[in-house]
Parts: structure tokens; C-alpha cells; sequence
């Protein structure tokens, strides 16, 4: 067993050893927190749901920055073997909200190859618009994101920007379950389901832990392998073969699943600090072969890359 696997292996016994501590210190060192509004949630690329945002009387936001080991989006792996920069600021209002949020690869990756001297590049840049309400248990709410896609490096083709709409509901319940059901009408068409839950357990004012889960399912209704193997940017989202290579076939079913385990810390009513370790892999066979044959080149065959990955990351927010 290689150590790759190994340490796959003890981080998911990690989340769930502490899933269960904190079950069990629960009633000794904890109040448990309902489900509100995470509020670091709008500063995190695509979660489970959107942030819940209270009536406030007045504008409310936070400004975010977060560092992480790899960027992914839905089990893509979109860096390699660099730390990425995610800015983000959100602003608030009676239900309203707005996010501005971009990536920055700070050592851009193709086929192989990592260039010692380039400063980086900024790929990626999205903007939120969403309303979202409280009616008794449920939250409710829904959107519109359109995401401005640059190059994944100075070499590589240019993405097709793509656009979705989304609606949301969620429990104010046990686990916060939530469904998210986002719809692409740019250039990739597909349908993206979206299930969690969370729960987040407060030690004392300043310490907290935070499981999180999510599933999904991919349904496209767009593909097109020539122009995909092309580099085009507009091939939608085929299914992928047992070799990893796209067929003209549309993808149907079970995509990626993600597990994360968070800690975040109040370092003053304003300010947190927030490390991340997260577990992403394929829900299915075809899940398996589509994100290996999404995923950035570097190997002979597609079917060598990887499908399944740890990602670990530091946010720090400060609201306002």
C-alpha cells in the first residue's frame, strides 16, 4: 500500500474518530450550534448551499482569503502541486446577497510541467447574485452565478465561461440537511444535485469543530468528445470510458462525493481562523473514469490519474 492510499486512509479514520469525541463531549464541553448561516459559506467556492442570510436592518458581509493545497470544483482537479489564493468579499442585505470571489495559481501546471518562473495566474472569477429566507424549519432561497473562466495556464486553451441558476432548501434541523439544485444555461448544459449536512459543535467561545458531507448527481444534457479532446472549452460533460477517454455519450449518474472536517477558531468577534482538510472522490464507476479524464494531463494514459484526493487549506475571514 502505497503512502498516498495510506494517508487517505487515516484521515477518514481521523474524521470519523473525532465525529464520534464530539458526539460524546457534546453534552460536556459544548452548546450545540442550529443551522444557521455558516459564516464563512459564501467565501467557500460552490458548498452545499448558499449562505443563509438573516433580515438584517442594515448591510452586513465579511471579507475572506484562503489558502489551499489544491484547487478543486464537483471532484475536478483544477491545480497541481501549487497552493492556490481564493479572495472573497459578500455583502448582505435583508436576505440579499452578493459575492465576488477568484482563484489564483500560484504556480500554473501543464502536462507535466511547472514553469519556476512564472509569478502565477488568475483563472478565475465568479460572481453571486442570491436571495435566500427563513420560513419556520426550512430555509429557502435560490440564484444566479456566473463564473468568468480564464485559462488554467499561459499555455492552455481558454475556458468557455459558463452560467447557472440554483435554488436551495434546507432543514433548521439535526445535521442541517440541504438539496441544491443548480442548472448550467451557458455553454456546458447539465443539471448538478447537490445533498449535505453539517453539524457544528461549539467547545467554548473560541473553538469550534465542523463536520461536513456532501454528495452529488451529474446530469448532462450536452456532449460532445470531439471538441472536448479538442480543447475547445465547449464540449459539455460526456462519459468517460474505462480508459478515461470521453465518448459522445452524456453523463448520467452518482458524480462526487466530499467529506471535511474544520476548525474553526473566533480570534475576535470579527476576526476567524479556519484550517480545512477535506477527503473527495468518485460516487461510481463512471464518476471514476469522467474526473480522471477531466483531470490535468501529466500522465501517458488518463486512465493513470488520480480520481480521489486530499485537499487541505487556511481561511481567515473577517466580518463586518
Amino acid at each position: 500500500m502505497n503512502f498516498s492510499v495510506r494517508l487517505k486512509k487515516m484521515c477518514v479514520a481521523g474524521v470519523v474518530v473525532l465525529g464520534v469525541m464530539a458526539m460524546f463531549l457534546k453534552p460536556l464541553l459544548a452548546q450545540e450550534v442550529k443551522a444557521d448561516a455558516d459564516p464563512n459559506a459564501a467565501a467557500v467556492r460552490m458548498v452545499a448551499a448558499p449562505d443563509v442570510v438573516a433580515e438584517q436592518d442594515q448591510p452586513v458581509g465579511d471579507v475572506t482569503i484562503a489558502a489551499m493545497s489544491q484547487y478543486f470544483w464537483r471532484g475536478y482537479e483544477l491545480s497541481r502541486n501549487s497552493v492556490v489564493i481564493q479572495p472573497s468579499i459578500t455583502i448582505a442585505y435583508k436576505g440579499f446577497s452578493a459575492n465576488l470571489w477568484g482563484n489564483l495559481d500560484t504556480k500554473p501546471y501543464f502536462q507535466g510541467i511547472a514553469d519556476p518562473n512564472d509569478a502565477g495566474i488568475w483563472n478565475e472569477t465568479d460572481v453571486t447574485l442570491s436571495y435566500t429566507r427563513s420560513l419556520g424549519l426550512f430555509n429557502i432561497g435560490g440564484g444566479y452565478i456566473y463564473y468568468g473562466l480564464g485559462a488554467l495556464n499561459k499555455d492552455g486553451p481558454k475556458r468557455a465561461d459558463a452560467q447557472e441558476i440554483f435554488a436551495t432548501a434546507s432543514l433548521n434541523t439535526v445535521l442541517s440537511p440541504t438539496l441544491t439544485v443548480y442548472k448550467e444555461i451557458g455553454s456546458y448544459q447539465n443539471w448538478y444535485f447537490l445533498v449535505g449536512v453539517s453539524h457544528l459543535y461549539e467547545f467554548n467561545q473560541i473553538y469550534s469543530i465542523k463536520l461536513e458531507a456532501t454528495a452529488s448527481y451529474l446530469l448532462s444534457t450536452y456532449a460532445d468528445a470531439v471538441q472536448f479532446n479538442a480543447g475547445a472549452g465547449y464540449g459539455g460533460y460526456p462519459r468517460f470510458d474505462g480508459n478515461a477517454l470521453a465518448t459522445n455519450e452524456k453523463f448520467s449518474n452518482f458524480h462526487d462525493g466530499k467529506v471535511t472536517l474544520s476548525l474553526p477558531v473566533k480570534l475576535t468577534h470579527h476576526l476567524s481562523l479556519t484550517p480545512s482538510l477535506s477527503w473527495i472522490f468518485p460516487l461510481s464507476d463512471d464518476a471514476k473514469n469522467e474526473m480522471k479524464g477531466q483531470g490535468l494531463k501529466g500522465v501517458v494514459s488518463p486512465a493513470d490519474r488520480d480520481s480521489s484526493f486530499i485537499v487541505g487549506g487556511l481561511t481567515v475571514s473577517f466580518a463586518f
